[in-house]
């Protein structure tokens, strides 16, 4: 494939940006940049903060390099100069998976102090489509606010929680559930997950 011909497939590709904050539960925007990567036609943004990049060693064992190796595009998280920090960079929108209750707070307040919070801050002022996957247990009323405050901005608050209607037998299950949801609402290809087709025999009757 020729200079040119990349170039014009790399703009065919349409563009997600996935960080990865200070919560476990650093599996969720791992398996994200997997399944992405194995559909195809998506230039993934990777954005981890030091928390995150720490909570991915904890929950995971995986080094930095590690979790960059999944991504197109890897972006400092201090470089609020990056494409992704700009409206004219064209995206379909943001993922933070998992989102800590600072990086909530942040983006429910407009404080854009890193490129995690000022990308999330871009996405929702050009009405793209923004999806936290917050966790934290139990919450106190600030949590919740932010999350009323994020939703009425237009993103989308998205617990992972698991459906057990699917029968995971595994963790690995369970994400992938939790992950193939959160790609449906981009409209992302994929074939991860068991989908509901309605109960398979209706309740006996005591009748």
């Amino acid at each position: 494939m020729t200079a040119k011909k990349k170039r014009s497939a790399a703009r065919s590709k349409r563009r997600l940006i996935v960080a990865i904050t200070g919560a476990t539960g650093s599996i969720y925007g791992l398996r994200m940049l997997e399944l992405l990567r194995r559909t195809g036609g998506w230039e993934t943004h990777l954005i981890v903060s030091d928390a995150g990049a720490l909570n991915a060693w904890q929950d995971r064992g995986l080094a930095r390099k590690d979790i960059n190796a999944l991504a197109d595009v890897v972006h400092n998280v201090r470089d609020i100069g990056a494409s992704i920090a700009s409206g004219s960079f064209v995206t379909q929108g943001m993922v933070i998976a998992p989102c800590s209750m600072k990086t909530l707070a942040a983006v429910a307040h407009g404080f854009s102090d890193n490129l995690v919070t000022r990308a999330a801050d871009v996405v929702l002022k050009e009405r793209r489509r923004l999806v936290l996957l917050p966790r934290e247990a139990p919450l106190h009323l600030v949590h919740l606010r932010n999350m009323a405050t994020v939703t009425e901005m237009g993103g989308i608050v998205f617990p992972p929680v698991p459906a057990f209607y699917s029968h995971a037998r595994t963790i690995d299950d369970i994400v992938n559930h939790t992950v193939g949801r959160v790609l449906d609402l981009f409209d992302v290809a994929h074939d991860s997950i068991k989908r509901w087709q309605g109960m398979s025999s209706p309740l006996a009757s005591d009748e």
